[in-house]
């Protein structure tokens, strides 16, 4: 298993609150998202001890999804110290997440 955080409705601000964030909103029925997942999970090694990889499943975290403006998954929200920077809809290259995050931090 890759080092991506679970964010709760309990740890989500004090997780994100610091550095540069990427917040996955998947669910376990969503094709593109499990696509996603070992990119998320690749990601989460590659930036360790860079920038908080973190995963939200919209089915136990509906009040998170609906704070964050979620409407279709996957959905990435970049964060920088608590703020959203960015957001990409749909399933993306690997490429793609690791230049924006290179470009965050």
């Amino acid at each position: 298993m890759g080092k991506y955080i679970d964010l709760t409705a309990e740890n989500f601000d004090s997780t994100v609150a610091n550095g540069v964030s990427l917040v996955d909103f998947w669910a376990p029925w969503c094709g593109p998202c499990r696509m996603l997942a070992p990119v998320i999970e690749e990601l989460g090694e590659e930036f360790d001890g860079k920038a908080n990889i973190c995963k939200v499943n919209t089915d136990e975290q509906q009040d998170l999804a609906v704070k964050y403006g979620i409407r279709s998954i996957p959905t990435i929200i970049f964060m920088k110290d608590g703020e959203i920077v960015d957001q990409m809809v749909g399933a993306t290259s690997k490429q793609a997440l690791i230049e924006k995050l290179n470009s965050l931090s």
